[in-house]
């Protein structure tokens, strides 16, 4: 005896229960609309935010964004308008049928033709009661892909991928041909009809296969067919460069060798720092004659922890922590300020000052960790803030849906926020003080859509963690959960976010995104340094001198004939345009010419600078200074288009710097100084290192053709500052 599936829907809920049915074979009894028809919806694209998947829908009929929901949409096509969507007597002439087929005019065009697969499969469904199914046994447990790993011999070689969707109930079935295939790099490797993989150039790809709600990620990499590769094992500084190197070597990736020390020494300066050498301090460790691993290693111990470096990662942590004026007052602002200088210039641990801001309370000018909470003044906005900074997590998808690329819900959305209920907020004394402080009524966090009030959980296994509700403060336990050794995302996104400070991108990019999705370029690398900065203590200083010792950050920006065309494995240091502040820092160290900030003091820089409303005619925001809206790392600008070009050239700011009569070049020119000396000192002060003997020669040559001197050395600091080797770190 066969068996048939009766439905009963009372409402949004959907039922399903055993009846017999004669005459079927049990492959075509288990046809419903879970197994079978949500896959084609997905596959054709009618559940696309583009399509019905979009808010409000299209054209009045709206599904749930990437088939998400699948008790809803199988309510949306069956009771929405009277079922009008189908015809049980002759289920080819459904309308389900009609529109995607174009019998009738459908503005998503045609997504498949009659007597297809999907055409049939969706008639059987019909025929058969448009059954729901069984989401125990019909649901979709586990993806099951091969090859697990793609090694593509030279770009021009292809790959098919197999699928397999394993059930509840044990079954498993064959969903190549309807499963979503996607390269996050599509110059590396494109996907062709059928699930077909093409290697387009050299590098390394991650395709991610997505099948009904569930993903996996598989590596692929297209290597160098070039013949003759023959790897050359370079010094290792560290751990870091063992991990690169491994990855290198599979990929037939020769690193670059190690910068020139007048590289290094801007380089260093400029990333620990956020300013470049002076020409003393430049000369004085070229000049040093002791081994470059030696005297780097000196001068790495100077520079973290000094006074420049405080003022350069409180500017940092000043951005992703939105402290400015606008939100926190002026006076907040200014505590808020010199709370975060506190924090960086002791060396607290990491998780220690998370933990200090995630459970703040009191007033914000005496307890300025508190302006945390000034800034995310809402429930929802503090935790989306939280789980973005701290773990990597964006979960903004899921407030109206489960996120549609990784496992986040939306009930572990409200469930997150739930633990910020309770913070309120009220005037204090002064006029721009404002008191953090838990409430004791109000202090339900109601779901949207069941309108009842949502517990506050861990948004993973909470294994070892204390009972939520042991604590009379519920942030206590969230702020323990997230900055526990055991947490995956903890250590992770923050070793992520600052490795992206060196090299201009994170080993996962971006550096806030961290999902299944979107794996890192060298997993064993990123597993390396989160150990040793959870062993370490948390020590943000120790992360930032393992980086910077490695020969890997140490390694020159020119490429050789193997890693040449490489841009995500830092075999070789890729230039970057200098931030705002530090390009207007470093303009004022080469022009000897300081800037007028108005309301701080006459001897700040643009390091030190509290918030955006302070500027020098409005150059740092032109170039791309944060407005601290956002804690995203996105806000910050780092381009070099054209009017920003035209500025350097034409500007007043340049301009005005390298003619300033109290300038570099005239008091070396009041102090006697020779041509020589004088094309020296300009090339240390704009670029750190000495002219080469042509360049000198031609400098010379110049500065004394006509009468002029003053005027011309201004013109040779003026191309100095607008050359690439200025402009960028390198």
């Amino acid at each position: 005896m066969q068996k048939f599936t009766i439905l009963v829907s009372v409402l949004a809920l959907v039922a399903s229960a055993a009846a017999p049915m004669h005459g079927a074979t049990a492959e075509e009894s288990r046809t419903n609309f879970l197994r079978d028809v949500m896959p084609i919806l997905n596959n054709t694209g009618c559940t696309a935010g583009a399509c019905h998947g979009a808010a409000k829908g299209k054209n009045g009929f709206k599904l749930s964004l990437r088939g998400y929901d699948p008790v809803f949409d199988y309510q949306a096509l069956l009771f929405e308008v009277s079922g009008r969507r189908f015809n049980r007597a002759v289920p080819e002439a459904s309308l389900l049928l009609a529109k995607p087929t174009m019998r009738v005019p459908h503005e998503g065009g045609q997504r498949f033709e009659e007597g297809s697969e999907q055409f049939n499969t969706i008639v059987e469904w019909i025929s058969r009661g448009a059954p729901f199914g069984d989401p125990q046994a019909d649901g979709v447990v586990k993806l099951e892909v091969e090859p697990t790993e793609m090694l593509l011999k030279e770009p021009g070689e292809r790959q098919s991928i197999k699928v397999t969707a394993h059930y509840g109930d044990g079954s498993t079935r064959d969903v190549s041909k309807m499963a979503v295939i996607e390269s996050n790099s599509t110059s590396t490797a494109e996907i062709e009809e059928g699930g077909v993989v093409l290697g387009e150039r050299i590098g390394e790809a991650a395709l991610m296969v997505r099948y009904e709600g569930k993903f996996t990620t598989v590596p692929l990499t297209v290597l160098n067919p070039a013949p003759g590769f023959v790897w050359n094992q370079l010094p290792q500084n560290n751990y870091i460069d063992e991990h690169i190197d491994a990855k290198l070597k599979r990929l037939k990736i020769q690193p670059s060798e190690a910068a020139s020390d007048e590289m290094f020494v801007r380089r260093i300066y400029l990333d620990l720092t956020g300013i470049p050498p002076t020409p003393q301090q430049a000369r004085a460790f070229i000049e040093d004659s002791d081994s470059s691993r030696a005297k780097r290693a000196r001068l790495i111990g100077e520079l973290v922890g000094s006074r420049p470096y405080i003022d350069h990662w409180s500017l940092k942590w000043g951005d992703l922590l939105q402290s400015n004026r606008k939100h926190l007052g002026e006076k907040g602002m200014w505590a808020f300020r010199q709370w975060i200088r506190d924090a960086i210039a002791s060396n607290q641990p990491y998780d220690d000052f998370v933990r200090e801001l995630l459970t703040s309370v009191g007033s914000t000018f005496q307890s300025p960790a508190a302006n945390y909470f000034r800034v995310n003044d809402d429930p929802k906005l503090a935790m989306e803030t939280t789980t973005q900074l701290f773990l990597g997590v964006r979960m903004v998808c899921a407030q109206c849906h489960d996120h549609p690329f990784e496992r986040w819900t939306q009930n572990q959305y409200f469930q997150l926020a739930a633990f910020f209920a309770a913070v309120g907020m009220k005037p204090g004394f002064d006029s721009d003080e404002q008191i953090v402080y838990l409430k004791r009524e109000d202090t339900d966090f109601m779901h949207p859509k069941t309108n009842k009030p949502v517990q506050p959980e861990y948004l993973l296994a909470s294994a070892g963690m204390p009972e939520i509700g042991a604590f009379s403060d519920s942030r206590e336990a969230l702020a323990q959960w997230l900055t526990s050794k055991k947490n995956p995302y903890f250590a992770k996104a923050i070793v992520n976010r600052v490795w992206s400070y060196f090299f201009g991108r994170g080993i996962i990019e971006p550096v806030d995104d961290i999902r299944g999705s979107n794996p890192p370029i060298n997993p064993p690398l990123l597993e390396a340094l989160e150990k040793d900065f959870i062993d370490s203590g948390f020590d943000l200083k120790h992360l930032i001198e393992a980086i910077v010792r490695s020969r890997t950050y140490q390694a020159a920006m020119e490429t050789n004939e193997w890693n040449e065309t490489d841009e995500l494995n830092f075999s070789h240091f890729q230039p970057r345009r200098l931030p705002a502040e530090s390009l207007l820092d470093a303009m004022t160290i080469a022009t000897g010419s300081r800037p007028d900030f108005p309301e701080v003091p006459e001897d700040f820089n643009a390091q030190q600078l509290p918030d955006p409303h302070v500027d020098a005619g409005g150059f740092l925001n032109m170039f791309g200074r944060p407005e601290r809206e956002s804690p995203c790392e996105c806000e910050r600008r780092n381009d070099l288009s054209l009017p920003l070009a035209m500025s350097l050239v034409n500007g007043p700011t340049l301009a005005d710097a390298v003619a300033n009569p109290d300038g570099r070049i005239a008091k070396a020119i009041l102090a006697g100084r020779t041509d020589r000396e004088l094309i020296e000192e300009l090339y240390l002060s704009s670029l750190s290192r000495f002219p080469t003997p042509s360049e000198m020669d031609e400098a010379i040559t110049y500065l004394g053709s006509t009468p002029g001197r003053a005027a011309k050395a201004q013109d040779l600091l003026w191309a100095l500052i607008n050359s690439n080797s200025f402009l960028f770190n390198r």
